[in-house]
C-alpha cells in the first residue's frame, strides 16, 4: 500500500482545506481501520458545520470557521505525527496503537476518536482560536455550543448505526456497560471548563504546560478504556449489519 502521506495534501487554513484532507484519508485507509472509522464520523461532522456556516446559522461566521479549522488541525497533526513515525499526543495513542485490533468494534473506534478530539483537542483549539481572533473564550461560547450540539446529535446516530441490533447485543454484553460509562455531553462540559482554565493560565507557561500534559494523559487513559477488546458478536465481522458504506 502506498505511504499514507502521498494521499494527504498540506494543511490549509480553511474548512475546504481540512475537508480535502479528511476525504483523502477516507480514500486512502481500509474501511475497518480505526482511524478510518473515526475519520468518516469527523468528516460528517465537519461537513455539517460547513453547511451551518454557509446557511448563516452561526452568530459569528469568522469565529466559527476559525474554531472549526483550529479544531481539525489538531486531529490532522496527530495523523501526520503517526504517519511520520513520531509520537502523537497521548490522547490519540490508544487509537493509533489499536486501530487494527480485531477485537475492537467500530463503535469503540468512533467514540475513542471523539473522546480524544473533544477531551483534548477542542480545549487547545478554543485557546488557539482566541489567540487568532484576539478574543476571550466567552466570545466563542455560542460557536462552541453550536458545534457541540451537532456532535451530540451525530453521536446518537453513530450509536444507532454502529451498535449491533438488540437481537445481537444483550444487556449483559460488556460493550453496553463500557460505552454507557462515557458521555459526550459530560465531556463537552468538561472541555469548556478546561479551555477557560487553560486560557486563564496563558501567562504562566510552566503551569499551562503541566495542565495540558495532564489533560492529554487523562484523556488518553479514558480512550484506552473505551478501546478494551471485546469478543466478537455472532457473525464474526466486527461490523453491525447494514453499516457498511454508511457515515
Amino acid at each position: 500500500m502506498p505511504h499514507l502521506e502521498q494521499f494527504v495534501p498540506p494543511l490549509d487554513a480553511s474548512v475546504d482545506g481540512v475537508l480535502s484532507r479528511m476525504r483523502a484519508l477516507d480514500a486512502a485507509l481500509p474501511p475497518r481501520d480505526g482511524i478510518a472509522v473515526f475519520n468518516r464520523v469527523y468528516l460528517a461532522v465537519t461537513q455539517e458545520v460547513d453547511r451551518h456556516i454557509d446557511r448563516g446559522r452561526f452568530t459569528d461566521a469568522r469565529a466559527a470557521v476559525t474554531l472549526d479549522v483550529r479544531f481539525a488541525e489538531r486531529y490532522l497533526a496527530a495523523v501526520d505525527a503517526a504517519t511520520d513515525d513520531r509520537r502523537p499526543p497521548a490522547c490519540w495513542r490508544p487509537l493509533f496503537q489499536l486501530r487494527r485490533h480485531p477485537g475492537v468494534r467500530p463503535l469503540q473506534f468512533a467514540l475513542a476518536g471523539i473522546n480524544a478530539h473533544i477531551g483534548h483537542d477542542l480545549v487547545l483549539a478554543v485557546v488557539d482560536a482566541c489567540r487568532s481572533l484576539g478574543c476571550e473564550p466567552a466570545e466563542l461560547e455560542d460557536e462552541f455550543d453550536r458545534v457541540g450540539d451537532l456532535l451530540v446529535a451525530l453521536e446518537e446516530r453513530i450509536r444507532e448505526d454502529l451498535m449491533p441490533g438488540p437481537d445481537l447485543l444483550q444487556i449483559a454484553d460488556p460493550l453496553t456497560h463500557l460505552l454507557g460509562s462515557w458521555s459526550l455531553e459530560r465531556a463537552r462540559d468538561a472541555t469548556w471548563s478546561a479551555a477557560r482554565a487553560l486560557w486563564a493560565l496563558r501567562r504562566l507557561p510552566d503551569v499551562a504546560g503541566e495542565f495540558t500534559d495532564r489533560l492529554d494523559a487523562a484523556v488518553g487513559f479514558a480512550g484506552r478504556m473505551l478501546l478494551t477488546p471485546m469478543a466478537d458478536w455472532p457473525g464474526g465481522t466486527g461490523i453491525a449489519p447494514g453499516i457498511r458504506g454508511r457515515l
